[in-house]
C-alpha cells in the first residue's frame, strides 16, 4: 500500500472498522419491531455491529433463555442485522461466567476447602463426614503444633471409606483435611431460564456439555452465515482451584504425585513455592486445553470466529489466547499493564490483525453521564495499547413504552439514541472508525519485549494470605507500573511475552528484552535469551540480577541502557528533549512509511516535537475528524494538542512540495456575545445572557434534551477577505480540580477531567446550513465559505446528558424494586447517587469569531 492508497483508505475506511456495541437483552423480553428500530438507529449512528448479551430480567420475562420464542427473536435480529450490513456476534451463554441449569454437581466449578482441627496426643479412630452437599474427600494430614502456628513434621494420613486412624503423638497437634467443594457460584446476571452453577473451566466434559446445550442451540437458531463470532466474556470463576481429575493430571504433567504434599498449598515451608507453582501451572494448562481450545475448535468447525477475554480466574496465561481468532481485553490506562495490553501483546505475537477491547465499561459512571468527549478520551487510551476494534459496553435494549429513562444496564454507560447528545454520534463513530482502520495497517512497532516471569509469579500467587488465582492481576502487580509507565512515557512501546510464546519470536527481532524482577528462568527461556544476545540484542534485568543481563534498578538506568542500543521508533518530547506529561504515541510500520497516533491523554494543553526514527524525512499530519491532510513538512514535527486531542502523523521518504501549513496565524478574534436567544424543546424562545448553565434554573435540573441558541452575526468585508479563514471558537477547556474526598464512582471509571465551554455538544448551523458538530477540544469549527460579508443567523443546538433526568427518575427505582422482588437480587444499580455531581449543561462560554490568514 503506497501513501496515496493509505490516504484514500483513511478518508473512506472499511465498514468493518466501525465500533460495535454490546447489545444488552434483558429478560429476555424483546419485541421484533423494536429490535429492527434499534438496529436501524445503530446504522444511522455509524455503528458497525452488535454482540448480543442476554442478562437479567427488568420486567416479567416474556420467555426463557434458549426457548423457541427467544431463539426466534435472535434469528430475527440476526437477519435484520445482515440486511442492514451489521456484524452480528453471539455470547455463548447468559451472564458470566458460563454455566446454567445444564451444569450439575459433576460439572460445576470446585475449590479446595481446608478444615483445621487441633487435637491432643492420644490415638483415635475418626470418621470424616462431609459438612456441605457435594463435598468430596481429597486428603488428610497431621502435624505437630497448634492451629495458631505453622505445624511441623506434617504427614499424610491413610483414609479408607471416610475413616482414618490417628496415631498417638505429642501434643498439641493439628489435623488438616482437604475437601473438593463446589464453589457454589451461580451465573452472574443470568437471564430467565439461564440460572444455574458456573461450570468447571478445567473440565473438557463440562465445556462439551455447555457447547451441546447452549452453543448448538444458538447456532441452530442463527446460522453461521449470519454470525461474525461467538464470544466468551472475562473469566470470573471465583476461587476455582480444583477439578475432580486434578491429581491425575498433575502427576501426568509434572511427573510426581502431589497428594502427599497438598498441605503445602496452605502452609509455608521448604518446597511450598515449587508445589504451588506446579499446581497453578497445571490449572493454567487445564483451562487452556479443556476450555479455550475446545471452544476455538468448535467455533471453527461451525464456520465462525471465536473471540475471548482470556484473563482472570482460572489463571489464564497470555499464551492461552492462541486458540482464539480474536484476542480481546478491557481496561484503559496506557501506562499500565492492563488486560488490554495483555490481549494486544498476544495478538501481536500470534499475528492477529484485529485486536478488540470491551470499551467504556464504567464510563463516567453512572449511566447517562458519559459524554462524547469521555467516549473519545477513553477510546484513545485503548488505541494507545494496540486496540483497533472497539466494542462498546454498551447499548441497552429498552422498550419504546418503558417509563422514565427506560431500561439500562446496572454498571455501564448507556450509549444509545436516548442520549440527548446523540447528534454527535455519527461524527464520533466515523472518527473512531478512521483511527481503528489506520491502526490495522502495516504492523505494530515494538521497541522492547517485556518478559513475563510467570514462574516467579506462580510461586507468589498461592501464598496462604491471599490464594490469588488471577495470573494477569498478579503479573501486573509483579511487573509494576514503574516499569511500564517509564517505557511508555519515554516513547518506548512494548509487547509482553511469556514462556510459551517465546518460540513465536525470532530472537534477532528483539533488540531489547527486559526481565522484570526475574529469578526463575526455565531452560528454554534461558536458551532463547542467549540467542537474543548472540543476534546482537540486549537483555536487561529490571530490579533483578540475571546472568548475562545488564542491571537496571531505577527508571533512569533503564532508559539509559535502552537508549545506548536503540532509539524509540517515535519520540514525543518538549524542546528540551524530555518527555511531556500526558503525551503518548503508538506507531505502525508500513513499507516506506510510519504511521503515528499522538494523543494528549490529560486535561492540559500540550506542545511537543515528534521525531521519527529512520529515513522518514517528510511528514504529513492527518485529521481523523475529516480524513483530510492538515499540514505537511519535513524534519521534526511541531505539535500543539488541546486536552484529550489526538492527531495522526505519517512519515515517509516521499518529498513534500510544496509544504502545507494548515492555516496561518490569527489575525483577529471577537466575541459573539450579544443578542442571544434560547428556546428549549419544551418552551418558548427568550433572551439569554451567556454563559448560560441550565442547572442554575431549578426547573431545568432534570431536563434531558436540547436547547437552541440563536443570534445574528455580521461579517465585515475585511473579515471575509482573500485567503483568510473564519472560525467559530466556543472557548477553551479548563482542568477540573480533583477532590480526593469527593464520592468516587465504582469500578475503573474514566472521565475527561475538564470543564468544557459547552455541555456537552453543539450542533452549529449558519443560515439553515448545518456546518458541523462540536464535542471535544479544540471547540473550533471552520465556517469559511458559509460566512460571507453581511448578516447571518448563527444557531447552536446544544445538548447535554440525561444525567439530570436520571437523578429525578423514580421509575428506575420502581423498576429495580420490582425486578428484585420478582426474580431475586441479580444486580444492584450502581452510583445513581452521583448522577448530578458536577453536572453543567448549556452554552457555558461566550463564543468567538476568529480570523486566521492563509
Amino acid at each position: 500500500m503506497d501513501l496515496r492508497e493509505l490516504r484514500g483508505g483513511f478518508r473512506h475506511p472499511a465498514a468493518d472498522c466501525r465500533p460495535m456495541v454490546r447489545w444488552w437483552w434483558f429478560g429476555p423480553t424483546v419485541e421484533r419491531r423494536e429490535l429492527t428500530r434499534q438496529l436501524e438507529a445503530m446504522v444511522a449512528a455509524g455503528i458497525g455491529g452488535v454482540e448480543v448479551a442476554h442478562v437479567y430480567p427488568l420486567a416479567p420475562a416474556s420467555c426463557d433463555f434458549l426457548s423457541e420464542e427467544a431463539l426466534g427473536h435472535l434469528r430475527h435480529a440476526a437477519e435484520e442485522a445482515h440486511r442492514l450490513g451489521l456484524r452480528f456476534d453471539l455470547t455463548l451463554g447468559s451472564g458470566w461466567s458460563f454455566g446454567g441449569p445444564h451444569v450439575g454437581p459433576d460439572l460445576a466449578a470446585r475449590r479446595l476447602h481446608w478444615e483445621r482441627h487441633e487435637v491432643g496426643g492420644s490415638a483415635a479412630e475418626l470418621e470424616l463426614r462431609a459438612s456441605w452437599p457435594g463435598d468430596e474427600l481429597v486428603a488428610a494430614f497431621v502435624g505437630d503444633g497448634s492451629v495458631l502456628e505453622r505445624p511441623s513434621d506434617v504427614r499424610e494420613l491413610a483414609v479408607r471409606d471416610g475413616r482414618f486412624e490417628l496415631p498417638a503423638g505429642g501434643q498439641p497437634r493439628v489435623v488438616l483435611v482437604a475437601w473438593s467443594r463446589l464453589t457454589g457460584q451461580q451465573v452472574k446476571r443470568a437471564a430467565a431460564g439461564a440460572e444455574g452453577p458456573v461450570l468447571d473451566h478445567y473440565s473438557a466434559r463440562a465445556a462439551a456439555v455447555h457447547l451441546e446445550e447452549v452453543g448448538e442451540r444458538l447456532l441452530g437458531a442463527v446460522p453461521a452465515g449470519l454470525v461474525g463470532a461467538v464470544f466468551c466474556d472475562s473469566l470470573e470463576v471465583y476461587g476455582a482451584d480444583w477439578t475432580p481429575d486434578l491429581l491425575t493430571e498433575f502427576e501426568r504433567r509434572r511427573g510426581y504425585d502431589s497428594r502427599p504434599r497438598l498441605h503445602q498449598l496452605v502452609l509455608d515451608g521448604p518446597g511450598c513455592e515449587e508445589l504451588r507453582a506446579d499446581h497453578l501451572r497445571t490449572l493454567s494448562e487445564l483451562y487452556e486445553e479443556h476450555f479455550v481450545a475446545p471452544l476455538g475448535r468448535w467455533a471453527r468447525e461451525h464456520g465462525v470466529d471465536f473471540r475471548i477475554q482470556s484473563y482472570g480466574v482460572p489463571p489464564a496465561t497470555l499464551s492461552s489466547y492462541r486458540s482464539a481468532d480474536v484476542c480481546e481485553g478491557e481496561g484503559w490506562g496506557w501506562r499500565d499493564l492492563t488486560t488490554t495490553r495483555w490481549a494486544a501483546s498476544a495478538a501481536h505475537l500470534l499475528g492477529r490483525t484485529v485486536v478488540s477491547a470491551e470499551a467504556w465499561t464504567w464510563l463516567h459512571s453512572p449511566s447517562f453521564r458519559a459524554t462524547p468527549l469521555d467516549v473519545q478520551g477513553e477510546a484513545h487510551e485503548h488505541l494507545l495499547q494496540g486496540v483497533n476494534q472497539l466494542v462498546a459496553h454498551g447499548w441497552p435494549y429498552s422498550p419504546a413504552d418503558a417509563p422514565g429513562l427506560g431500561w439500562f444496564f446496572y454498571a455501564a454507560a448507556a450509549l444509545d439514541d436516548r442520549n440527548p447528545w446523540w447528534s454527535a454520534a455519527p461524527a464520533l463513530n466515523a472518527y473512531l472508525q478512521r483511527l481503528c482502520w489506520l491502526m490495522r495497517q502495516g504492523e505494530p512497532v515494538r521497541d522492547v519485549l517485556v518478559y513475563l516471569p510467570t514462574e516467579d509469579v506462580y510461586t507468589r500467587m498461592g501464598r496462604p494470605e491471599d490464594r490469588s488465582l488471577d495470573l494477569w492481576r498478579s503479573t501486573a502487580a509483579w511487573v509494576g507500573r514503574e516499569l511500564t509507565g517509564t517505557l511508555r512515557e519515554h516513547g518506548l512501546d512494548y509487547d509482553l511475552v511469556d514462556d510459551d510464546a517465546l518460540a513465536l519470536v525470532d530472537p534477532a527481532s528483539a533488540p531489547v528484552v527486559v526481565l522484570p524482577r526475574t529469578s526463575r528462568l526455565p531452560a528454554a527461556a534461558r536458551r532463547w535469551l542467549d540467542a537474543v544476545t548472540e543476534a546482537g540484542g540486549t537483555v536487561i534485568g529490571w530490579q533483578s540480577e540475571v546472568e548475562g543481563a545488564l542491571l537496571a534498578g531505577t527508571p533512569e538506568e533503564l532508559v539509559g541502557l535502552i537508549e545506548r542500543v536503540t532509539a524509540p521508533a517515535a519520540r514525543v518530547t518538549g524542546e528540551d528533549g524530555r518527555p511531556v506529561d500526558d503525551l503518548a504515541v503508538v506507531a505502525r510500520r508500513l513499507p516506506g512509511a510510519h504511521v503515528h497516533l499522538v494523543v494528549n491523554t490529560g486535561p492540559h494543553p500540550r506542545t511537543a516535537v515528534l521525531r521519527s526514527r529512520g529515513e522518514q524525512t517528510s511528514w504529513q499530519e492527518w485529521d481523523a475528524s475529516s480524513g483530510e491532510v492538515r499540514r505537511t513538512g519535513s524534519g521534526p514535527v511541531g505539535l500543539s494538542l488541546a486536552p484529550y486531542q489526538a492527531t495522526v502523523v505519517v512519515t515517509s521518504a516521499d518529498p513534500v512540495d510544496p509544504p502545507l501549513d494548515g492555516g496561518g496565524p490569527e489575525v483577529r478574534r471577537r466575541p459573539v456575545g450579544d443578542g442571544w436567544r434560547v428556546r428549549f424543546e419544551d418552551g418558548p424562545e427568550s433572551p439569554v445572557a451567556l454563559p448560560h448553565r441550565w442547572q442554575d434554573d431549578p426547573a431545568r435540573r432534570a431536563f434531558a434534551g436540547r436547547a437552541t441558541y440563536t443570534t445574528s452575526v455580521r461579517v465585515g468585508p475585511d473579515e471575509a477577505a482573500g485567503g483568510d479563514r473564519l472560525w467559530l471558537d466556543l472557548g477553551p477547556c479548563t482542568p477540573l480540580a480533583v477532590d480526593p474526598d469527593a464520592p468516587q464512582a465504582s469500578g475503573h471509571s474514566f472521565r475527561a477531567e475538564v470543564a468544557t465551554p459547552v455541555g456537552e455538544v453543539a450542533e452549529v448551523w449558519v443560515d439553515d446550513v448545518r456546518a458541523g458538530v462540536l464535542w471535544s477540544p479544540p471547540y473550533r469549527l471552520d465556517l469559511t465559505g458559509l460566512l460571507g460579508p453581511g448578516a447571518h443567523e448563527l444557531r447552536l443546538v446544544v445538548a447535554g446528558t440525561a444525567a439530570g433526568a436520571l437523578a429525578a427518575d423514580a421509575a428506575t427505582t420502581e423498576l429495580v424494586a420490582g425486578a428484585t422482588a420478582r426474580d431475586g437480587r441479580r444486580f444492584v444499580m450502581q452510583d445513581l447517587d452521583l448522577a448530578e455531581v458536577g453536572l453543567s449543561s448549556g452554552l457555558l462560554a461566550v463564543p468567538e469569531l476568529v480570523v486566521t490568514s492563509g
